[in-house]
C-alpha cells in the first residue's frame, strides 16, 4: 500500500523571482544619461523634465544632472484627483 499520493501534484515550482522594483536613485543624487531612476508597475511616479518613460513604466534620465522629486495634484479621467510624484532631472 502506497503512503504518498501518486502523480499529479508537486510541492515545488511555486516561487517566482523577485522583480527588483523601486527607486534606484534618490533625490539630490547625480545621474548620467540613460541611467534608470525608478523601476515600477503602473505610473505611481510621473516623468517630468529630462526624464523618459519606458514601455514597462521604467523612468530613466534623458540628460546628465541631479534627480529631483516633487508632488503635484493630478486629475483622473473620472474627475477625481490624486497626488502624484513627479521626477525631474535638473541640468
Amino acid at each position: 500500500m502506497a503512503h504518498t499520493k501518486s502523480g499529479g501534484s508537486t510541492k515545488l515550482g511555486r516561487e517566482s523571482r523577485a522583480k527588483r522594483l523601486g527607486v534606484k536613485v534618490q533625490d539630490g543624487q547625480p545621474i548620467k544619461i540613460g541611467q534608470i531612476i525608478i523601476r515600477q508597475r503602473g505610473t505611481h511616479y510621473v516623468p517630468g523634465k529630462n526624464v523618459g518613460q519606458g514601455e514597462d513604466d521604467t523612468l530613466f534620465a534623458l540628460k546628465d544632472g541631479v534627480v529631483r522629486f516633487s508632488e503635484i495634484t493630478k486629475k483622473n479621467f473620472n474627475r477625481t484627483t490624486r497626488k502624484a510624484t513627479v521626477v525631474t532631472v535638473a541640468v
